[in-house]
C-alpha cells in the first residue's frame, strides 16, 4: 500500500506544526488548557462544590480545589459506574479504564470520556506517528501492520451502560473502522480475557502477516515474540517479520530488557520509541531517538502540576505550575484532565530533564520506593544499577523485585533482591558487587547508610528459576494487559509471597 503510506504520512506529520507551538509557548498553552477545563466542568456536580465559575486564576484553582487522589474521587466514580451524569464532566461517562489497585481496592477504575479519548489518547497515539515519520522520512510503516498487545474489556457489574478493561482494550474498541486494515490480530482474539490462550491465538494469528510495528509493554511482548521463535523454529524475529521497524513500549523501563529485543530482533534499522500513556492520560512521548527522555505533551486537555517529592504530603499549597519547576528535582505529577479528573495525584514522579522545552522522564512511584533505613531508594537508582550490573557482567534479567530485611539483634538491615534472568552472571558476588556500587554512586543517602557497613549491609542478590514471576502474575490473577511486578516495596509482601512460591531460590 505504499500510495495510502504517503497519503497517511503526509496527513500525519502535519501535526508537527502544531507541537512546534506548544513548545514555543508552553506556559501560555498550560494556562489555557486550565481556562478550558474549568469553563467546561463549571456545571457539574464537582464544579458547582467548588465553584468553578468564579475561578479567575492558576492561584485561585490551587488554593480552592483540594489534591484529590482515588479515594476521594471513588464514590463520584462509583455514582458515574451507575449512570449518573455530570458529576466530575460534563455529560456521560461510559468507558472507565482498570489500572492496579490501592491499599484498599484490587483495582482503580479511571473515568475516560468522549473528550479524553478524542483529545488525549487518540492524539497521542496519532502524535507518536507523526514524530516518529518525521524523524525517519522513509519509513514504510503504513505498508505493513501495527501488531497491538493489548489488555481485555467487558460490561461492568454495575450498569450495562458502562464498560471496563484495560486502557488499550478500550481505544481499540473505539477506534475507528478503517484502522483495522493497519491492524492485526482482529478483535476477536486481541481482546480475549484469558493471557495464555490470547498469547497462542495472537501467535498464530500473525505470523504470516507483514508486521512493521509492534506496540506494548515490554515484558509481556518478549512472551509474545518468544512463544512466535517456539511456534516458526525461526532463530529470531527478523525472519518471521522482515519489516519490522518500530516497537512502541511504555509501562516499565526499557533497559532492563533492550538487550533481549537485540538479541531477538537483530535487524540493524529497528527503532524503539517510548511513551507515557497511563490511564489517567497520556503525558510524553520520546521524540529524540538519542535519548530516552520525553517531551511532555501540553495540549492534549491536561493541567499539570507538581510537588517535590522531598516535601510531598497532602498539601495543595505545595504544588507549583509547569513554569516554576527545576530540572533535576524528583516531582510528584498531579493532573486536571478533560477525563474529570481533578488535581488527581496519579502516583507517578517524574523529573525534568530539561526545561526548553520541557523534557521529562520517569523516576519511579510516591508509592514505591524503599525508604527503611533512610537511603531513599527510587526506582530510576535501581534502573540504572541494575543495568550497569547487567551490561558490566554480560548478563540479562527478566525481571526483579526488592524489598528490605529489617534490623534483628544479631544483623544490620539490607535490601534483598529477587532476580530472575535470561542470561545469568557467572559470579553473583560480583553481580551483586556492582549493584551496590552503582547505587552508592547514584544515591548518596544509601552511600551514606552503606558507610563502613554502619547501617546497611551489603544487599543479598537472589536468583530465582525461570518462570517464577510469570507463575506469581498469574497466581495473582495479573497475567498480560498492564500488570508488571512491582519493583521496590518499603514492606515484605511481595517478596515473602515469590520467595513461598518456590523452594528453588539460590
Amino acid at each position: 500500500m505504499p500510495i495510502i503510506n504517503s497519503v497517511l504520512a503526509w496527513i500525519i506529520k502535519k501535526r508537527i506544526h502544531q507541537i512546534e507551538l506548544f513548545l514555543k509557548y508552553p506556559n501560555d498553552i498550560q494556562q489555557e488548557s486550565n481556562r478550558k477545563l474549568i469553563a467546561a466542568a463549571r456545571n457539574t456536580e464537582f464544579g458547582r462544590m467548588y465553584d468553578f465559575a468564579s475561578i479567575q486564576n492558576e492561584k485561585e484553582f490551587r488554593n480552592r480545589i483540594p489534591i484529590q487522589n482515588y479515594e476521594t474521587l471513588k464514590p463520584y466514580i462509583k455514582r458515574l459506574m451507575m449512570g449518573e451524569t455530570n458529576l466530575l464532566w460534563r455529560g456521560e461517562t461510559k468507558w472507565f479504564a482498570k489500572s492496579s489497585g490501592t491499599t484498599s481496592d484490587k483495582s482503580k477504575f479511571i473515568p475516560v470520556t468522549t473528550e479524553s479519548m478524542e483529545e488525549c489518547h487518540f492524539k497521542g497515539g496519532k502524535d507518536l506517528l507523526a514524530i516518529y515519520l518525521n524523524n525517519n522520512p522513509n519509513s514504510q510503516l503504513f505498508n505493513g501492520k501495527l501488531l497491538t498487545l493489548g489488555g481485555s474489556h467487558q460490561v461492568n457489574a454495575f450498569s450495562n451502560e458502562s464498560y471496563y478493561g484495560d486502557l488499550s482494550a478500550i481505544m481499540m474498541e473505539n477506534l475507528p473502522v478503517w484502522i483495522e486494515l493497519f491492524r492485526t490480530p482482529d478483535l476477536s482474539i486481541a481482546l480475549l480475557d484469558e493471557w495464555e490462550t490470547k498469547i497462542d491465538k495472537m501467535a498464530h494469528a500473525t505470523i504470516a502477516e507483514n508486521v512493521t510495528n509492534i506496540s506494548g509493554v515490554p515484558s509481556w511482548t518478549l512472551v509474545l515474540l518468544k512463544h512466535i521463535l517456539k511456534i516458526t523454529g525461526k532463530q529470531n524475529i527478523s525472519e518471521v517479520w522482515p519489516n519490522l521497524e518500530l516497537m512502541v513500549h511504555g509501562a516499565v523501563n526499557f533497559e532492563p530488557y533492550r538487550e533481549q529485543f537485540h538479541q531477538l530482533i537483530p535487524h540493524r534499522g529497528m527503532n524503539y520509541l517510548e511513551t507515557y500513556n497511563a490511564s489517567e492520560g497520556f503525558f510524553g512521548i520520546q521524540d529524540l531517538s538519542d535519548s530516552n527522555d520525553m517531551l511532555l505533551m501540553l495540549d492534549y486537555g491536561i493541567y499539570y502540576e507538581f510537588i517535590p517529592e522531598k516535601n510531598l504530603s497532602f498539601n495543595h499549597e505545595q504544588a507549583i505550575a509547569l513554569a516554576d519547576v527545576e530540572t533535576g528535582v524528583n516531582y510528584a505529577l498531579i493532573i486536571s484532565t478533560n477525563g474529570g479528573l481533578w488535581r488527581y495525584m496519579i502516583g507517578d514522579t517524574i523529573m525534568f530533564t530539561s526545561t526548553n522545552p520541557y523534557r521529562i522522564r520517569i523516576t519511579g512511584r510516591t508509592a514505591h520506593f524503599i525508604n527503611a533505613f533512610g537511603e531513599e531508594m527510587i526506582i530510576d537508582n535501581a534502573e540504572k544499577a541494575i543495568t550497569y550490573a547487567c551490561a558490566r557482567t554480560n548478563s540479562i534479567i527478566v525481571d526483579y523485585t526488592a524489598a528490605p530485611i529489617y534490623f534483628d539483634e544479631s544483623h544490620n538491615g539490607t535490601h534483598e533482591w529477587l532476580i530472575e534472568f535470561e542470561n545469568p552472571p557467572e559470579d553473583i558476588h560480583f553481580f551483586t558487587h556492582l549493584l551496590d556500587e552503582k547505587l552508592q554512586e547514584l544515591n548518596s543517602d544509601y552511600e551514606a547508610k552503606r558507610y563502613l557497613n554502619k547501617v546497611m549491609s551489603k544487599p543479598i542478590v537472589r536468583i530465582l528459576p525461570r518462570y517464577t514471576f510469570y507463575n506469581w502474575l498469574k497466581m495473582n490473577d495479573k497475567l498480560g494487559g498492564q500488570h508488571k511486578v512491582p519493583r521496590l516495596s518499603n514492606n515484605r509482601k511481595v517478596v515473602d509471597q515469590i520467595r513461598t512460591i518456590t523452594s528453588h531460590v539460590h
